[in-house]
């Protein structure tokens, strides 16, 4: 019997992959910069809710992978623009 932790934790995953694939859609299609802050938030957002699911399959390459998605995502969302002259 499925039990509920894994039913949640699925949607977990399923979401993630959602709010990465529409991401990259949405840059994809220049609805969205590449760069910008929406892209940045919805690869955040999609890329732990994938490691929550990672972890809990103890699928650890796609954890780490997605781990370093964060930081890489909170890198770019704390950047400051370069300052002009």
């Amino acid at each position: 019997m499925i039990r509920a932790e894994e039913v949640v934790v699925a949607a977990i995953g399923w979401g993630g992959a959602g709010l990465l694939l529409t991401a990259y859609a949405m840059a994809s299609t220049e609805r969205i910069h590449a760069g910008g802050r929406a892209f940045q938030l919805l690869n955040l957002f999609g890329a732990a809710a994938l490691t929550v699911n990672s972890g809990y399959h103890q699928a650890w390459p796609s954890a780490l992978l997605n781990t370093a998605w964060i930081v890489i995502g909170l890198a770019a969302l704390t950047r400051r623009p370069p300052r002009l002259p």
